[in-house]
């Protein structure tokens, strides 16, 4: 037996079964902006024949009023997740207006000189969606409107309780098995966050499909990049700039000491982001020169969402809690991992494939030894990010771990090689062959790295002549996609009779205030 097998046997405890697995739940996110027929980003409202971005479950908006949300609710496969996923793509489609379409990279293009034509997604009078406009104001002023045109997927996913059951009972550390169950499947839920971190590397080079840039969104910055053609920067070997310093970044958050090793740790340290001044921000003011407020607070971060991660601890929050007292209250329930680019040659931004990947990954940061993760390690960590952002495809790339520099292909491979037990037992547990072909997409990526979405995505820009070209052809491919995805007349009437009520539940939010917002922000403050 090869060191690897040993290893990938030594994963999977002996007495695990397909059973233990049955109870996995995923939902997925994924965010897209709307395009104006003649390629700029749509200046109109997010379409009322769609419901209440406030109020709808599933099809909402993120920062500006044209990025759209689409949200699907936990499912028990990845088939039924990626269909839900389909339908909400179908009907949004529908109801785009005046030649609209879904631009289908990562990373924007279509925007023009002015910061002000990203227009902040508006959520109604009431206060709860004058506060969340004022939030993406915030953000604006903190970071540039253009970092908050950014799209990606977030894939949420869950492990049965049985399963943590099992692993504690297990467990040779006594005060790990005389923890309450909430307790432990935190503790192992951390473990996996922990991992996930260390080997966001992987995800980057497996699933980067951003190694390129409209020229437009580099407006105004200084940067390192090289004209690939005409309106496209890229550098040579990148995979996924989007996960680099020109995408989501937060200065202010490097120092904010947050941890993954203790639940109770993390909630304090987030939450004392949320209440720490921070300089720069108290320089930009609180309020404009008329008295209207621009942020929310001066703080490091004005709400918990500000945090940017690789991947979050989540529980779902009750009637007026923040998500750190969610769970300070109830534990860790899922996990989201956010490091994952849209495919752009998916209508939908994700596949099987993608999917299957990311749920024997997580799996096996799960059950893989997860010692605490404290700074030295994250710089490391963080050197070996950027590596793989900017140079992954470089022949000679490499990755630090324990002290040692390992080729990128041959630390990817025995990673990949160690998950392969897992991605049989899923099999087993979903009566499928999903989870080992996606295992094997992926060995062929690090075995041949013009297969990978990254280079493909160079590739295909060159073809197409540019950034907007590709992203437009791809655009009109999908809208076939979407007009040829059946929707059944209960679909359709779900998600009409979603819209209707998501209307009237901002209506009843808007005639409820008897706040002045401006009493509700300086009771938030």
């Amino acid at each position: 037996m090869s060191q690897s097998e040993a290893n990938s046997q030594a994963i999977l405890p002996t007495w695990a079964n397909a059973e233990l697995f049955q109870g996995m739940l995923r939902g997925i996110e994924r965010e897209s902006l709307r395009m104006q027929s003649n390629g700029f980003l749509s200046q109109a409202d997010h379409p009322k024949t769609l419901g209440s971005a406030l109020t709808h479950p599933y099809i909402t908006t993120d920062y500006s009023e044209a990025l759209m949300e689409f949200i699907t609710p936990p499912k028990a496969s990845i088939p039924e997740a990626l269909n839900y996923l389909a339908d909400i793509h179908a009907v949004v489609h529908r109801h785009l207006e005046n030649g609209e379409k879904l631009w289908p990279l990562s990373m924007p293009c279509m925007l023009d000189d002015q910061e002000k034509n990203i227009r902040l997604a508006q959520y109604g009078s009431s206060n709860i969606g004058k506060f969340k406009t004022l939030y993406r104001h915030g953000l604006g002023i903190r970071y540039g409107r253009r970092m908050q045109t950014i799209s990606g997927v977030h894939y949420n996913v869950s492990f049965p309780d049985a399963l943590f059951e099992q692993l504690q009972q297990h467990e040779s550390n006594e005060a790990l098995k005389n923890l309450s169950l909430q307790d432990y499947r935190s503790h192992r839920y951390l473990g996996l966050v922990r991992n996930f971190i260390r080997l966001t590397p992987l995800v980057m080079y497996l699933v980067g499909a951003s190694p390129s840039v409209c020229k437009c969104f580099m407006t105004g910055r200084e940067h390192h990049l090289l004209p690939l053609i005409k309106g496209t920067l890229f550098t040579p070997y990148a995979t996924a700039l989007r996960m680099g310093r020109f995408g989501y970044q937060n200065s202010a958050q490097k120092q904010l000491g947050i941890h993954y090793n203790n639940l109770e740790c993390y909630v304090a340290e987030l939450q004392k982001a949320v209440h720490t001044p921070y300089a720069q921000f108290s320089h930009l003011g609180l309020n404009n020169e008329q008295g209207e407020p621009i942020q929310i607070n001066d703080h490091v971060l004005q709400i918990e969402n500000e945090y940017y991660s690789l991947v979050r601890p989540k529980q779902v929050p009750q009637a007026g809690e923040t998500p750190s007292e969610a769970l300070a209250n109830r534990g860790i329930g899922y996990v989201e991992l956010r490091a994952v680019d849209v495919n752009p040659y998916e209508a939908i931004g994700i596949n099987e494939t993608t999917a299957g990947f990311l749920e024997v990954l997580a799996l096996y940061c799960l059950l893989k030894d997860s010692p605490e993760l404290w700074e030295e390690e994250q710089d490391l960590i963080e050197h070996n990010q950027n590596e793989v952002v900017n140079r992954g495809r470089a022949p000679n790339a490499t990755i630090q771990e324990a002290g040692q520099h390992y080729p990128l292909a041959q630390w990817a491979d025995r990673h990949l090689q160690e998950m392969l037990v897992l991605a049989d037992v899923l099999n087993q547990s979903y009566v499928t062959t999903l989870y080992s072909d996606a295992l094997k997409v992926m060995h062929e990526r690090v075995q041949n790295v013009d297969i990978t979405l990254s280079a493909q995505v160079i590739e295909d820009t060159l073809q197409h002549g540019g950034t907007w070209s590709f992203g437009s052809a791809m655009a009109h491919q999908h809208v076939e996609n979407y007009q040829q995805h059946v929707l059944s007349p209960e679909t359709l009437a779900y998600f009409e009779g979603l819209a209707t009520s998501s209307l009237q539940q901002q209506q009843q939010l808007e005639q409820e205030t008897d706040l002045s917002f401006d009493d509700y922000l300086a009771k938030f403050r």
